[in-house]
């Protein structure tokens, strides 16, 4: 028998009691959607923008060479162990500015320190040192700049004036005046100092996100719904607005940890007894010309993970710009 022409068109209901004409390309289409009007297959889960996100970092080289290289400074910073025995505080005289021998494949500082061991450990300070002043100027920057994009009016003003006073502030003299009169020799008083400094930024970043963001149909149709702004701020704008802080954070993290080598390299943030590789490239660049081996590897420690710390942040971004896909 012949095969049945197909109809030029369909009648389909609408869902509100009533039908409407389709053409034969439309009829056919709703034929073999999955997730037609009578429910004959499961409809595909439309994926968000943290799920694209993970799938193109996944395929990225440079997130996955960056992340490998963060998660062992990560690990060693942990368990210093693990790669060494040593003892960074336990040097030996005899032994100064002394090149590569076995046992200490870095050489010796002018105190007679293995290098190797106070590079090792020297990733501890520096790691806890960024990651915990990027979470305080992240968490103060966003509760402050979310807020006042969130409500504006009088506050948003304020914020954006006290913002102004302290991008005017240059953070190494700043750094030079505040942590001078400071005696701890722990690493809070650098952590705070870079929260106090570093928070404006974010909070600009936050504002401006927050404000694009509440003006979004969604948030205008929770609103009318008789959402409290609680939950518009949690469950709506939140969510949404949080990304442009993350990849800020992730190359900021970076910038930390130069700065504080920076500060201990000029005498204001850490001091000794504390393993730092500012310190360490302080007290070698009085022997450069005799002894390189003393600046190269904790300058080479730092370079490295700076640059792994921005190459992570810069994948990041990539992957949650929408601009970008």
């Amino acid at each position: 028998m012949p095969e049945p022409q197909r109809p030029e068109g369909a009648i389909a209901p609408t869902g509100m009691g009533g039908t409407m004409d389709l053409g034969a390309g439309e009829a056919l289409t709703l034929e073999k959607t999955p997730g037609g009007p009578e429910g004959t297959g499961p409809q595909e889960k439309p994926r968000s923008l943290w799920s694209d996100a993970w799938r193109d970092l996944r395929r990225n080289p440079v997130f996955i060479v960056s992340a490998l290289v963060i998660l062992f400074l990560v690990v060693i910073s942990v368990w210093p162990s693990l790669i060494t025995s040593g003892n960074p505080l336990q040097c030996d005289l005899s032994k100064a500015q002394e090149g590569s021998q076995p046992g200490h494949p870095f050489g010796f500082d002018g105190q007679g320190c293995d290098v190797y061991t106070r590079t090792v450990y020297g990733t501890r300070v520096s790691i806890s040192v960024g990651v915990l002043a990027t979470l305080g100027v992240a968490l103060l920057g966003s509760l402050l700049g979310g807020l006042a994009g969130f409500y504006g009016g009088v506050w948003d003003s304020i914020l954006s004036r006290i913002t102004d006073i302290f991008f005017a502030i240059p953070v190494v003299l700043g750094g030079l005046v505040l942590l001078s009169v400071v005696t701890s020799n722990t690493v809070w008083p650098v952590i705070g100092f870079m929260v106090l400094l570093g928070w404006p930024q974010i909070s600009r970043i936050a504002r401006g996100s927050v404000i694009t963001t509440r003006q979004n149909d969604y948030v205008q149709a929770a609103r009318a719904l008789g959402a409290s702004n609680s939950r518009l701020l949690l469950r709506h704008i939140a969510p949404n607005a949080v990304a442009p802080v993350i990849v800020v954070a992730t190359i900021a993290l970076g910038t930390y940890i130069a700065l504080e080598a920076t500060l201990s390299y000029l005498g204001v943030g850490l001091k000794p007894p504390t393993v730092s590789w500012g310190i360490d490239i302080s007290s070698a660049s009085a022997y450069i010309r005799q002894a390189p081996h003393m600046l190269l590897w904790p300058a080479g420690a730092l370079a490295i993970t700076v640059l792994a710390f921005i190459m992570l942040g810069d994948a990041v971004r990539d992957a949650l710009d929408p601009k970008l896909r």
